[in-house]
């Protein structure tokens, strides 16, 4: 047996970095190709690949944020400057911003639930990997995860989701951990079925 001794360490105390906090310089083409081949290294019963990447750079996304922001001011009229200037920068808080979409398989015999689930493994290993590669990273989802036209300006397909966004930079303060669950009180020994109270 093999124990990654450092793994487990850095393991133990990765965070995320503030959306605040991200700046430039992000990966480069080279790191960005070998971030997103670790995200894809991830549990995926029947080999489906129920999931996609988008990468959200460039004049695209200033394009993309107006039109959330569009979206936005129509369902709240009342949008200060403010709220409105945060709706155009959803996807534009970090050098570069790379969507998780779920692309369930509809006819296969794996449970839709659990292609999803490979999504989310997708996006928290390009969480650790930007981590471990020394940038900061914030897995996030919004209201368009929600909204199908939010989706599709986001460039999803009907049938697909928002798993999350990853946005990935470089920061350059301490980061505070925050307070982490009682594992102990989230534990049970299995002792048979369910039983109500």
């Amino acid at each position: 047996m093999f124990e990654n001794k450092e793994a487990l360490e850095f393991l133990k105390i990765r965070k995320s970095v503030p959306l605040t906090q991200l700046t430039t310089p992000g990966p480069d083409e080279k790191k960005l190709a070998e971030l997103l081949e670790i995200a894809a290294r991830v549990p995926d019963h029947g080999r489906m690949e129920p999931w996609r990447f988008i990468l959200y750079r460039g004049s695209a996304v200033l394009e993309a944020g107006e039109a959330l922001a569009a979206i936005a001011l129509k369902k709240n009229s009342s949008m200060s400057d403010e709220e409105l200037q945060r709706e155009r920068n959803r996807i534009n808080r970090a050098p570069i911003a790379i969507g998780v979409v779920s692309n369930v398989v509809d006819d296969s015999n794996i449970p839709e639930w659990e292609q999803f689930l490979s999504a989310g493994a997708a996006a928290m290993n390009l969480v650790t990997a930007a981590t471990a590669m020394g940038f900061g990273a914030n897995w996030v989802t919004g209201w368009y995860s929600d909204s199908a036209e939010g989706r599709r300006i986001l460039g999803l397909a009907p049938h697909e989701k928002m798993a999350g966004i990853v946005h990935i930079g470089s920061y350059d303060r301490a980061i505070p951990d925050r307070p982490r669950p009682d594992v102990k009180a989230l534990t049970s020994e299995y002792t048979g079925p369910y039983q109500a109270s």
